[in-house]
């Protein structure tokens, strides 16, 4: 498969399940719902390191929130419900009730469920108070510019982790530009988030290390410097390879922004250096979820 001078490869990227909360952020003014959004879903790119991996879905106008005010949509993914559970309580206690005119609510149902101000309200010194509106319970907590408005907590449902496509280019900022293609176009879809730096990763692994205490290393096929060594998936003329992994509630959430991602980077095509598309897998045998990259563009 050829799409304006791009080749598509016959592979599949590889993704995993994982568990997965939507929060609604809100502030006085979008400014500070960015701030208090942009602060709880740092250092969250891969759970190999981070715990979690996160991401500003939307920004949301004041008739699609909670308490009629500007406000961020954010999904926050683990591997459990422990983890996440683990991962929120620790985020919106130290990123979102620290953070001026700051309220939390949650963005999702589900059966189970992971704490916001369930555990927070004790932070209040015994001042905290609940109120019960339509069936779901919020938590008052007295700080210094007010109140911080928590709802008691955010529901839980099943997801999708690690979906993504690997795009080769002639040159690094050739393989970058395409890139900020792709996201942009993708960030326009609910449903997923691109957790790592700007979307994009450099720095894409595999499984495994010679080093016992590594359980991924960095993927030396698609290294441009180690083209010479070993076994490279690169040919001579490919100067960058750069890698788009996405996070989603659904298959078919992944799915999509993967369609609509690659459909950027084949936009700019051959003309603009892209080579080829691909993906990461771990040959079927590590996840469940096989997105096949030319089923997708067919």
């Amino acid at each position: 498969m050829i799409i304006n001078g791009v080749a598509i490869d016959e592979t599949f990227a590889e993704a995993f399940g994982m568990r997965a909360t939507r929060l609604i952020i809100t502030a006085a003014n979008l400014r500070w719902a960015k701030h208090a959004a942009n602060a709880a879903t740092g250092f969250a790119t891969s759970v190999i390191g981070c715990g979690a991996e996160a991401g500003i879905e939307r920004e949301l106008s004041s008739d699609e929130t909670p308490d009629g005010r500007p406000g961020v949509s954010v999904l926050i993914f683990a591997v459990s419900a422990k983890e996440l559970a683990k991962q929120v309580e620790r985020r919106v206690g130290q990123c979102v009730l620290t953070s001026p005119t700051s309220a939390v609510f949650s963005g999702c149902d589900g059966e189970e469920k992971v704490a916001l101000g369930k555990n927070l309200r004790y932070f209040a010194d015994g001042f905290q108070i609940s109120k019960l509106f339509g069936g779901r319970r919020y938590w008052r907590v007295p700080v210094m510019d007010g109140e911080f408005i928590c709802e008691e907590a955010a529901g839980v449902v099943k997801a999708v982790g690690g979906g993504n496509f690997l795009v080769l280019a002639a040159s690094q900022m050739q393989a970058l530009l395409a890139c900020e293609a792709a996201i942009d176009a993708m960030r326009k879809l609910p449903g997923v988030v691109m957790p790592f730096p700007g979307g994009v990763v450099r720095s894409g692994s595999k499984v495994g290390s010679k080093y016992k205490a590594l359980s991924a290393s960095t993927n030396d096929a698609f290294c441009p410097t180690l083209r010479g060594i070993g076994s490279s998936e690169l040919s001579p003329d490919t100067g960058a390879v750069l890698e788009i992994v996405i996070d989603g509630i659904t298959e078919a959430d992944i799915r999509q922004a993967m369609r609509i991602g690659m459909q950027a980077v084949c936009a700019i095509g051959a003309d603009g250096g892209i080579q080829r598309i691909t993906a990461g897998n771990y040959g079927g045998k590590l996840g469940k979820y096989h997105f096949h990259l030319r089923e997708i563009l067919a």
